[in-house]
Parts: structure tokens; C-alpha cells; sequence
């Protein structure tokens, strides 16, 4: 007659290497969803959007005098709108 009393079919090594094995599962989900996140923030935060680019070069303009006060503000304001 099998004993079915205790631990049933499976030792504690048996159960063990289960907990573990799901825990890797766990944590690869979480870690390819962290990725995954991180991976499209970046995309939306790029820093070299056309915009961002036109925006730093006419802050070069007008710190070189190339273009006014008044002139840097309206370019600027049509660049972020």
C-alpha cells in the first residue's frame, strides 16, 4: 500500500525545484515587462526628434545674434505648438 500521508508523490526536493522553477517564470515576465516599458519611454523621449533639433538650432541662431528676441520667440512657439 503507497503511503499517500506527508508530502503525497512528490519529496521536498520535488516541490522545492517547483517553487523555483515558477519563481524564474515569474520573474522573466516581470523583467520582459520592465523591458518592454523602458524599451517605449525611450521611443517617446527621444532626443532627436526633427522638433527637438529644430528647437536647438534656433537656439544657436539667436545665440549667436543671428535672430531676434522677438523673432526666436514666434519661430519657437510655431516649433512647440
Amino acid at each position: 500500500m503507497i503511503n499517500m500521508m506527508g508530502y503525497g508523490m512528490m519529496s521536498f526536493g520535488m516541490w522545492f525545484f517547483m517553487l523555483l522553477w515558477w519563481g524564474v517564470i515569474i520573474a522573466g515576465i516581470f523583467l520582459a515587462g520592465y523591458g518592454l516599458i523602458q524599451l517605449f519611454h525611450n521611443k517617446k523621449t527621444e532626443k532627436n526628434t526633427p522638433g527637438n533639433v529644430a528647437l536647438e538650432q534656433l537656439k544657436i541662431r539667436y545665440a549667436a545674434g543671428e535672430i531676434s528676441l522677438e523673432e526666436y520667440n514666434e519661430r519657437k512657439q510655431v516649433l512647440l505648438s
